[in-house]
């Protein structure tokens, strides 16, 4: 009925439901972290019922994080509607905030020369536009452009130029040009380390390419997309139902 297995990062114990299903007991996590693009929510928004099942898993004494390729004053607003306890990476783990541990606003890098170089692609592939997205004007770390444009040349291009460390992430809903060495991992990394959580105790969902650094940390990963190899390798599950759906599928398994 389902394709969700999910896999376990050292001795943790999981509970075997719905047949084959196996899903961690929610005293075996700490924390659940969600991209939100494709993830949370879709272009048309949250689905009817995902809320209250976020704040049941919050009552539960499970925190929920976000992490995201949005910007920071895309992400305090859903941060707030859903009455999250944790924290938020936002600019695929370019800024850290912890609000709620009274933590500020922390760049992890300098974007000015990602917007540089998507300027200079743009001089070398015209169907791109170097504006961006609408995003952008509040974008710190990174830079973001938007349309069915060839990720695999704009590697290459960079691969040859003065911008060759820095790399180019497509996640579905924009084509990210971003630092070497920042990205969802290392900024739970450091988060959950200042937390005092346990990677092996946290369990990540996504959908996208940008989630797949956060898969190979944390101790469950759960992908509600399945349609991109590279993902669906990478995350220990993967839901039936894609997106927001797969996150109620989820949490509806990890609450029942």
């Amino acid at each position: 009925m389902y394709n969700f297995k999910l896999r376990s990062t050292g001795d943790i114990h999981t509970r075997r439901m719905k047949g084959s299903i196996e899903i961690p007991n929610l005293t075996d996590i700490d924390m659940i972290v969600f991209d939100v693009d494709g993830t949370l929510m879709d272009r048309s928004g949250m689905p009817e019922g995902l809320i209250g099942l976020i704040k049941e898993i919050e009552k539960n004494g499970v925190s929920v994080s976000l992490a995201s390729g949005r910007t920071l004053p895309n992400l305090t607003p859903v941060h707030q509607a859903l009455g999250l306890s944790g924290f938020i990476v936002a600019e695929n783990g370019g800024i850290l905030w912890d609000g709620p541990r009274k933590r500020g606003i922390e760049p992890m890098a300098n974007g000015k020369r990602c917007r540089d170089a998507i300027e200079w692609l743009a001089s070398k592939m015209g169907e791109i536009d170097p504006a961006g997205i609408e995003s952008n004007r509040w974008r710190e770390t990174e830079w973001c452009v938007s349309g069915p444009y060839d990720v695999n040349r704009m590697r290459a291009l960079l691969a040859d130029s003065e911008w060759s460390d820095l790399r180019v992430v497509g996640t579905g809903f924009a084509i990210h040009v971003t630092e070497r060495g920042v990205n969802k991992r290392s900024a739970l990394e450091i988060q959950l380390s200042r937390r005092g959580i346990d990677p092996s105790r946290v369990l990540s969902c996504g959908d996208a390419l940008n989630d797949v650094s956060m898969f190979n940390l944390t101790g469950y990963s759960v992908a509600v997309n399945g349609t991109i190899a590279e993902v669906r390798d990478a995350a220990g599950s993967v839901t039936q139902k894609e997106g927001p759906l797969g996150v109620i599928e989820m949490l509806e398994l990890l609450l029942g």
